[in-house]
């Protein structure tokens, strides 16, 4: 990362802030150092931090990976890791100095005063426990309520957050919930005690947008009704802009600006706040709709990654085909849930057809459950389409056998959303990356030496790096691996299944500068599966909208973004965080 040195001017609170009435004050964290234990000695991870929250406000707190924003939250909450602890400084929650205080009282104060909504639901939720036992128990251990009365109240919460016949939910696992469902029953649980704090760490991250509006909406109704502030710690700016009052920026472990989130994000001092501001791609999805509306030919040339011209895109229906969908179907058969419980059909994908043209990007965006991700399973051959057919360089795929399989995978190749899960944790970067070489028989072990460094070059890991192993890798470091592994066959496809949805907003921008730069280099063609929208907008040349298994919607980027044709269309487009700032251009 490059370094920023600009003087740090604003760690010390906000005017607006400093002046509060104290009975108003919530939370007031006064010259904060963290440190952790490690084998050369501590390492501070946060330094002379300063910030005030009141009743009833949102303070979001933004930053990349390593920022150290999640890291003052748990330092509030009295949650470091073992070998964390606070070296210097208050941290005063209404009249207590929580640097100060025992760990019972600790206990006792995140079990009422102090509410917590964590990142992820699926870590954070017992797979085994159904969802209203898990907040049944948060009730009786935190003398809420009797065991009697618990159930109750946990019905009552589980409805007040937004989930419908909340009664019959309150009986079912985690994974019988989706991911904006799990997200709601956490806010349940992190409201539960009637909190004067929320903090809620990246809270939506891995959600989709429209999920993440509802949910978000749900959160703002029930704090404000209840007068609770809210700590949001987050990667993106223009969330920020829209839910918070005053944004607090961090970048290595300090504060270098904070203020009424409009005119930090509208009018930015520090050169770390635009550049998280330049990376934002919904902020960048605004920067393009306000540079077309003032023909603004220089700002889009910087803005957009792949093509960005409509003359360009439309002329991409005459180029060379290289992926053919026709008419393709995709029925599940669902078993019953007992044993006299009848299997019934689901239909994932269905009737959808597209081209993809030799040497472009294609997306196909839609909430969790449109039929995306398993369109791109079939067109990767790893799932068989039920009906319709699936053409790759004019030959039919999956219609051969086991060697025209292998032929196939040479030229297709993925890049998933999580690198972590889809790279073996026991393999170095090298051999990562050397895998698909060795499966495919590909020359001996100096030229397949030679081609992993060539590709590390290219996706700019270092020689080092390649000797690590996944766990000593950053996200975005991880992803280049990725990258580098769906590279390595010298591919005409790749297909990226959310593959930045996971990454900080910074790390983002790079990877997606990554991919434009190979596929300018190396004439590749994407198919680009992704929530996100204002992702689309920098990148894609066309988009499909999917919504419950059908295209309901194709065109050009710009016809799509500006001139939408259906209501689900014109949902998502609303739902992009920062969507009605006024950005300096």
């Amino acid at each position: 990362m490059t370094d920023i040195t600009e003087p740090k001017t604003s760690g010390a609170p906000a005017d607006a802030q400093a002046d509060a009435p104290a009975e108003d004050v919530v939370l007031r964290v006064e010259d904060l150092a963290v440190d952790f234990r490690t084998e050369n000695g501590p390492a501070r991870a946060v330094a002379n931090a300063n910030l005030t929250v009141r009743r009833g406000q949102t303070v979001a707190i933004v930053g990349e990976s390593g920022s150290g924003k999640t890291t003052l939250a748990m330092a509030v909450l009295g949650l470091l890791a073992s070998n964390g602890s606070v070296a210097e400084g208050h941290i005063w929650f209404k009249d207590e100095d929580l640097g100060h205080v025992s760990a019972q009282r600790m206990a006792q104060l995140r079990g009422t005063e102090l509410g917590l909504v964590p990142q992820d639901p699926m870590t954070n939720l017992d797979p085994i426990m159904r969802i209203g036992q898990q907040i049944d128990e948060g009730l009786i251990d935190n003398g809420l309520r009797s065991r009697r009365d618990a159930r109750a109240r946990t019905v009552e919460l589980l409805d007040e957050v937004g989930l419908p016949d909340a009664a019959r939910r309150a009986g079912q696992y985690p994974h019988e919930f989706s991911g904006g469902m799990r997200q709601r029953a956490l806010i349940a649980m992190g409201l539960s005690g009637r909190p004067a704090l929320l903090v809620a760490d990246e809270p939506t991250s891995a959600l989709d947008v429209t999920v993440q509006r509802g949910i978000l909406d749900q959160l703002a109704g029930l704090t404000q009704e209840l007068g609770t502030a809210v700590l949001l710690i987050t990667h993106d700016l223009g969330l920020a802009a829209e839910r918070a009052d005053i944004v607090v920026v961090m970048y290595h472990g300090e504060i270098v600006e904070q203020g009424p989130a409009r005119q930090v994000l509208t009018a930015p001092q520090h050169e770390y706040t635009k550049r998280l501001m330049a990376a934002a791609p919904s902020l960048a999805s605004r920067r393009i709709e306000i540079a077309r509306e003032r023909g603004l030919d220089d700002v889009l040339d910087d803005a957009l990654l792949a093509h960005g011209d409509e003359a360009a895109a439309e002329n991409t229906a005459d180029a060379d085909v290289l992926v053919s969908v026709q008419d393709v179907s995709k029925v599940f058969t669902i078993r019953g849930g007992g044993l006299l419980s009848r299997s019934k059909d689901f239909t994932a994908v269905d009737g959808v057809s597209l081209d993809i043209p030799r040497g472009s990007t294609v997306a196909v965006v839609g909430e969790s459950g449109s039929g995306k991700s398993t369109l791109a399973r079939m067109i990767l051959d790893i799932e068989k389409p039920t009906t319709g057919s699936i053409t790759f360089d004019g030959g039919l795929v999956g219609a051969g056998g086991h060697k025209e399989q292998i032929a196939y995978r040479r030229r297709v190749q993925p890049v998933f959303q999580d690198p972590y899960s889809s790279l073996d944790p026991l393999y170095s970067v090298f051999r990562a990356i050397e895998e698909p070489l060795r499966a495919h028989d590909y020359g001996d072990a100096a030229a397949r030496r030679a081609r992993v460094e060539e590709l590390a070059e290219q996706v700019a890991l270092s020689k080092s790096q390649l000797q690590r192993f996944p766990a000593e890798l950053s996200g975005g470091q991880r992803q280049r691996v990725a990258i580098a592994r769906a590279l390595a066959l010298s591919p005409e496809l790749v297909v990226c299944d959310e593959a930045v949805s996971a990454l900080d907003v910074v790390v983002q921008a790079q990877i997606l500068q990554l991919l434009a730069g190979l596929q300018e280099e190396l004439g590749l063609t994407y198919l680009f599966i992704t929530h996100d929208l204002a992702v689309v907008r920098q990148i894609a040349d066309r988009v499909l909208v999917m919504q419950q298994g059908r295209v309901v919607e194709e065109g050009t980027v710009d016809t799509v973004f500006d001139s939408p044709a259906t209501d689900y269309t014109r949902a998502l487009l609303d739902a992009i965080p920062g969507k009605d700032l006024e950005l300096a251009l």
